[in-house]
């Protein structure tokens, strides 16, 4: 089975919808099957890679909101991180272009460590307060989890996996995904947001059992390329 997540490295809800449905894989009878590809996602393209405001000021702009409610927001998006496990730091947030750090993931993919990576840059972002669009800071995130820190600053300087990005996010908005988390289990069911475990454990129990059951009658209920079907 292959589940393919969209998310934005600053979306609050991924890291909790990421954690979710961990929790959720955990409690699947058959999750060593189960492959996770990490795809990109962009909320807004359009921010600097350096931090020019704080996330409070950049939710109330964003939305038309007031500073205090944009505060009380974040409160509560910290209350249910935390119940998933999770200390989210707002106050500490850099507000910054996510393209590279995407850029990054990729890197890490291409080298089997692509979940490592998202959840060492929710980390950064959302906990430890980095700025995941500096390359310094996402060389040392990769050297943390296993890559040469000099090969992730030159694949940076260019532009490597800038194209794969880019195919990431068309390849949502083809899928009709609005907005992210968005979960893909082969290309069947889609669970879109920071659904309950319960919502994910379900999604991945029925995925697998339409599985077997193609298997037990012999049929994919596909065509291939040439025409077969």
């Amino acid at each position: 089975m292959q589940v393919e997540i969209w998310s934005d490295v600053m979306c609050p809800f991924c890291y909790i919808g990421k954690r979710r449905f961990e929790h959720a894989l955990a409690q699947f009878e058959h999750k060593d099957d189960v492959t996770v590809i990490w795809k990109s996602f962009q909320l807004d393209p359009t921010l600097p890679a350096t931090g020019t405001s704080s996330i409070h000021e950049y939710l109330a702009e964003r939305k038309g909101f007031t500073l205090e409610h944009a505060k009380q927001m974040n409160d509560q998006v910290t209350a249910m991180a935390a119940d998933a496990g999770l200390q989210y730091n707002f106050d500490k947030a850099v507000v910054a272009n996510s393209f590279d750090a995407h850029r990054f993931s990729h890197l890490a993919a291409e080298h089997g460590l692509g979940d490592a990576a998202e959840e060492s840059l929710f980390k950064a972002y959302f906990t430890e307060g980095k700025n995941i669009a500096d390359h310094e800071v996402l060389a040392q995130l990769g050297a943390n989890i296993g890559l040469d820190a000099a090969t992730v600053k030159t694949t940076l300087a260019g532009n490597a996996f800038a194209d794969a990005v880019r195919t990431d996010v068309e390849e949502a908005a083809a899928l009709g995904a609005r907005g992210v988390p968005f979960f893909v289990i082969d290309r069947k069911y889609a669970v879109s947001g920071a659904q309950p475990e319960a919502t994910f454990l379900s999604a991945l129990q029925r995925s697998f059992s339409e599985q077997e059951k193609a298997a037990e009658t012999g049929s994919s209920n596909a065509c291939d390329i040439d025409g077969n079907c």
